[in-house]
């Protein structure tokens, strides 16, 4: 399968690893990572995220974990290839289980939402199977900062059960982005970004194409310093 290449680092991808795709773009240049200092993916995938937050915080250090195999390898080997690679470590780790005494500013996961299913494609990265949205919201709270944020990309039919689960875990919402797939659609897909600390929340919205193939100015703006756009 061929390397996804960005302006400043490149993705080797796999079949056996949810491939590059825009919601990991989205979380990856949309989540908000400008005051932390440590940084915990939850779902590395291919390293996407972290690679493109890495490139946004140049002070921040990154730890990715994951509980497939392959693409704790792919990880590896996208962020020791990388310039950001001093910054940026990963390992083979289900998050149910994770133990550290380390407190992160930010949590972030594009994280599996369909229940378990007959489908076989991407069943860990897509399927409640190994870690659904209750086991994830309550183990991050517990390792969130004091000023820390806990941030997803999720769809946005199941946006409402995610928060109720938030707050129930002491969790509020902060920063809400509503994506919009093409312009005048329907709701496609939710950036939510919760604090330990209740706040105004912030509400936004974001369209991704402005007509079939056609990415909105909105999206190349937010792109422009990963994506290589073809004149």
């Amino acid at each position: 399968m061929k390397p996804f290449k960005f302006k400043h680092f490149e993705i080797l991808q796999s079949a056996d690893v949810f491939r590059v795709g825009t919601d990991g773009v989205l979380l990856g240049a949309l989540a908000n990572v400008d005051f932390a200092k440590n940084v915990l993916e939850v779902g590395t995938g291919t390293g996407l995220v972290s690679l493109m937050l890495a490139q946004r915080n140049q002070k921040a250090n990154f730890i990715g974990i994951d509980i497939n195999e392959e693409a704790v390898h792919l990880t590896k080997l996208n962020f020791e290839n990388s310039i950001f690679h001093l910054r940026l470590k990963n390992k083979l780790q289900d998050f149910k289980t994770f133990k550290t005494e380390e407190k992160f500013d930010l949590i972030i996961s594009n994280p599996p939402y369909f229940e378990e299913n007959a489908s076989e494609k991407d069943i860990l990265a897509r399927q409640t199977v190994e870690l659904n949205f209750q086991q994830l919201i309550s183990k991050s709270s517990t390792l969130l900062s004091e000023n820390g944020i806990f941030s997803v990309i999720i769809p946005s039919e199941v946006g409402e059960d995610f928060i109720k689960i938030a707050n129930e875990n002491q969790l509020f919402l902060t920063r809400r982005i509503n994506i919009y797939g093409i312009e005048n659609s329907k709701i496609k897909r939710l950036i939510l970004e919760f604090s330990l600390n209740e706040k105004v929340l912030e509400e936004s919205d974001f369209t991704i194409e402005k007509s079939p193939r056609k990415y909105s100015d909105q999206y190349l703006e937010l792109t422009k310093e990963f994506h290589v756009f073809k004149g």
